[in-house]
């Protein structure tokens, strides 16, 4: 009795055609009084409609598993890009249907719309795809998929529920990271921003001896080639390799600011999984450092084959701790673990140059022994509170501190400058673009 209860009863829904219908029929009852000619019309249309139901039912019934459906799913999800996903259906009634399908996605993404309407013919499969952008790093909990079906009478439907209760973690951006990849390895970085740095400077990483070509600098002839060989030869130089590449990402509470759904410490997480990617593929070697109020994960620069994939679970796990940083720690991790010159890009944010002015001692220290470049964010929402028109005082007083801070912004740069230490103030939504196309100038300038 019970699994009758939970099989038949509990799944079925009285559909909109039917209210209709039965609607109908009590006005034709209540005319009935008023006009006897109607006669037995009104209990003719009504027991008609009871016919249809239980037809109806029938049809639904009596296949017991008329339906199935199952979720198409990638084993992770990349935060802050749309990620696509799947339902997947299959009809086995002997009739077309149509169906309404519920997926019970994960509460973070707030969304209660996610009902899809589709027809199926008999024996028919199809696949439904819609699309998430998540937007914290962490794991996300799916629940089942409910279908409710109707047969073409369409006076009610039976619910199928399908049990696709599953987890899937939510790392940093391995989506926009592939997409850089494969634009690097293809040569079209310039379609996302990426600049073409022309070459200043020599390299001294010996490639090969060729046959000179006008436009050769003939500073390179291999003068001992040449005689030998009857013909002007000249030295090839390519980019050196194996420099070391770390990103240090800064977790304090100055990360913490929202942006576009994000965090300023997902949009630096997402720029260095890229630009560390950049860097193996360029044949350097990556490493990572995070900081806080005390050293978090520190990964030693390397090119291994695993490399990338034990910097993405470490980032995988970093969220924003609420003190302050503590750069006397960074400076004494830097000096412990990186043992010869490199590129150290250091994601942080500043929201005023005493900010600034309090680090800047042990950002000299670190840039006196390696590259340092200081990447932190624009305050887009300052930027669009000096660019509205002031309608009375209270706004000029708003406009005038927001243009205050950030004209500090610039400062900072120009402080870093100052004392040789480069710099990017960036929007948000351009930092990985930015950081690759600072690294990649680095690289032509021969800097490292």
């Amino acid at each position: 009795m019970k699994n009758i209860y939970s099989n038949f009863y509990y799944n079925l829904f009285l559909g909109n055609r039917l209210f209709f219908g039965l609607a109908v029929a009590v006005i034709l009852f209540l005319l009935s009084f008023f006009f006897s000619w109607m006669g037995d019309i009104p209990l003719f249309f009504f027991w008609a409609l009871m016919l249809l139901l239980v037809i109806d039912l029938f049809l639904l019934y009596r296949t017991e598993n008329g339906l199935f459906a199952r979720r198409n799913a990638p084993e992770r999800l990349s935060n802050g890009d749309e990620n696509e996903l799947g339902i997947y259906v299959e009809n086995f009634y002997s009739f077309p249907v149509s169906l309404g399908l519920i997926d019970e996605i994960p509460f973070q993404f707030q969304k209660r719309d996610v009902w899809f309407k589709t027809e199926l013919k008999s024996r028919e499969h199809k696949m439904i795809n819609y699309q998430l952008r998540p937007t914290k790093r962490g794991e996300y909990e799916f629940g089942d998929i409910h279908a409710y079906v109707q047969s073409p009478i369409a006076l009610i439907s039976r619910r199928y529920t399908f049990a696709q209760a599953e987890i899937l973690p939510v790392y940093p951006s391995f989506l926009q990271m592939q997409k850089y990849e494969l634009l690097a390895v293809s040569n079209r970085l310039t379609e996302q921003g990426i600049k073409k740095i022309r070459r200043i400077g020599h390299s001294m990483e010996f490639e090969q001896i060729k046959n000179y070509v006008p436009g050769d600098d003939y500073r390179t002839i291999n003068w001992k080639a040449t005689a030998r060989k009857g013909d002007t030869m000249v030295n090839a130089f390519t980019d050196e390799k194996s420099q070391h590449v770390y990103c240090i990402i800064d977790k304090s509470r100055a990360m913490k600011m929202p942006f576009e759904g994000l965090s300023l410490l997902d949009y630096a997480i997402n720029a260095s999984l890229a630009l560390l990617n950049i860097a193996m593929l360029k044949e350097d070697r990556a490493g990572l450092i995070t900081i806080s109020e005390k050293t978090g994960a520190v990964i030693p620069a390397d090119r291994r084959s695993g490399q990338l994939n034990k910097i993405l679970q470490v980032l995988h796990k970093e969220k924003t701790r609420y003190l302050e940083t503590n750069m006397e720690a960074l400076y004494t991790t830097v000096r412990t673990v990186v043992k010869q010159r490199s590129l150290i890009v250091f994601f942080t944010n500043f929201e005023s140059l005493s900010a600034m002015e309090r680090q800047l001692p042990y950002l000299r220290k670190i840039a006196r022994l390696h590259l340092l470049l200081v990447v932190f964010f624009k305050n887009t929402e300052l930027e669009k509170i000096t660019e509205k028109p002031a309608t009375d005082v209270e706004e000029v007083y708003i406009k005038t501190v927001a243009e205050k801070f950030l004209y500090e912004k610039r400062l900072v740069v120009k402080e870093l400058n100052q004392y040789g230490i480069q710099s990017i103030l960036c929007n948000p939504l351009e930092v990985t673009v930015d950081s690759v196309n600072k690294y990649l100038e680095i690289k032509a300038r021969q800097q490292i």
